[in-house]
């Protein structure tokens, strides 16, 4: 079953090196995450009540890659990309599924 989180940044602003340890995340599962733009809201409504502002700035994912086999902690570490001229607020969802079950090697 998937399972997925959402964090919030501020102020992101070129590519950005993050790290989010979450235990449900090993090396052997399959992690998909998303980002896009967000506007903190006033002074009603929680985190749950922000949505993505699909704006003109470039923001992307790169690089993710799941860590965690029982003497680490699991997590995922991943790029965050923003290309705009000033920082932006940027909301992350991360996204744990099944295990991979099958690995091949391709030369």
């Amino acid at each position: 079953m998937a399972r997925s989180l959402r964090i919030f940044y501020s102020g992101v602003k070129g590519a950005v090196r993050k790290n989010h340890n979450w235990p449900p995340i090993s090396k052997k599962s399959a992690v998909m995450i998303t980002a896009a733009e967000f506007f903190w809201p006033g002074t009603f409504g929680g985190l749950e009540d922000i949505r993505p502002a699909l704006g003109a700035a470039p923001i992307w994912v790169s690089n993710v890659g799941p860590h965690g086999d029982g003497s680490e902690a699991g997590g995922v570490e991943f790029l965050l990309h923003v290309e705009w001229a000033s920082p932006l607020n940027v909301m992350v969802t991360i996204t744990v599924l099944e295990n991979i079950e099958k690995y091949d090697r391709v030369d």
